[in-house]
């Protein structure tokens, strides 16, 4: 139970992302003083930590990392930072609700560069999992609600962006460099995606006094709770839990997005896109369920 605890956690921080960000553009600041500090903040904290724990357990093997690992590694982090740059920008336009539902596009994106990657077709149960997906973004958009209603463009396509890049990330992590330490190997990613991020964006935040200002708290919210907390909770409780349940538990960061979104923006969510919502978290969680239910059916016999 505990572990469980600790996965669904690290969601919910996950989920709390797209209302500081809301707000940090409500005092003033722009896309890239939110992307570039959040990622200033977060490989400092991360990297005190890999000494830390050097130090603290004396683990020289923390450490220990090649020069191709690093340069892999720092090349995957890429992706994470381009699917916070284009997450944090869709927000310029649309609301947390959408956006976040968007992002969540993800997971059909991963079936479908599965089965291209594998050149076989995806299962009866991912199949009727995508339809699910597609339905509930449908939903959830809130189109059916009111056929006049507009949405940005630009805002659906850098959503969509986002989606396609945390693809690759999920797809390129999890065959990289997999025996160098946890903690390590999430610094050095960070690094790439900090290095991106800088090169971008670049960080007139360190100079014009941002930082002095309103720009500092929400950097350190959005440091721990999208680069900090979040891994190292999935770090302690995915390996005891399993990757399927950790899937269903990760589906948590959708509604807390949009009821941090509703309670704190005050933005509008329709009872329309609230069963978008719900329509989206039971595709994503059909295929280990129904996989769990065959299990259990072939173990009885």
């Amino acid at each position: 139970m505990k572990c469980i605890i600790l996965v669904l956690a690290g969601a919910c921080s996950f989920g709390l992302l797209g209302t500081f960000v809301k707000k940090a553009y409500e005092s003033g600041y722009k896309v890239g003083d939110v992307v570039g500090s959040q990622n200033l903040f977060g490989v400092m904290i991360l990297w005190m930590l890999v000494f830390l724990t050097v130090k603290s357990s004396k683990q020289a093997q923390t450490l220990v990392v090649t020069k191709r690992q690093i340069v892999s590694l720092m090349a995957v982090g890429t992706t994470t930072g381009l699917t916070g740059m284009f997450y944090y920008a869709a927000l310029q336009y649309i609301s947390v609700s959408l956006a976040i539902i968007l992002l969540f596009q993800f997971t059909w994106m991963g079936i479908l560069l599965e089965a291209v990657a594998a050149r076989r077709r995806p299962d009866k149960e991912k199949v009727i999992s995508l339809v699910i997906l597609f339905g509930g973004i449908i939903v959830a958009s809130g189109y059916l609600d009111d056929g006049s209603q507009t949405v940005s463009l630009k805002g659906i396509i850098l959503g969509l962006l986002s989606a396609v890049t945390y693809t690759l990330f999920i797809w390129f992590s999890g065959r990289t460099a997999k025996q160098v330490v946890p903690i390590t190997r999430r610094a050095i990613m960070l690094s790439g995606s900090f290095i991106l991020a800088m090169f971008v964006f670049p960080p007139y935040f360190l100079i014009n006094g941002s930082l002095q200002e309103a720009l500092l708290p929400w950097a350190l919210l959005l440091a721990l709770f999208g680069v900090v907390i979040p891994p190292l909770l999935y770090a302690i409780g995915v390996p005891r839990i399993g990757g399927g349940l950790a899937t269903i538990l990760s589906a948590a960061e959708l509604p807390t997005a949009v009821i941090m979104s509703f309670i704190v923006l005050n933005e509008s969510v329709s009872w329309m896109q609230w069963i978008g919502v719900g329509i989206t978290i039971c595709g994503i969680a059909l295929p280990e369920l129904m996989k769990r239910k065959t299990q259990g059916i072939s173990l009885n016999l």
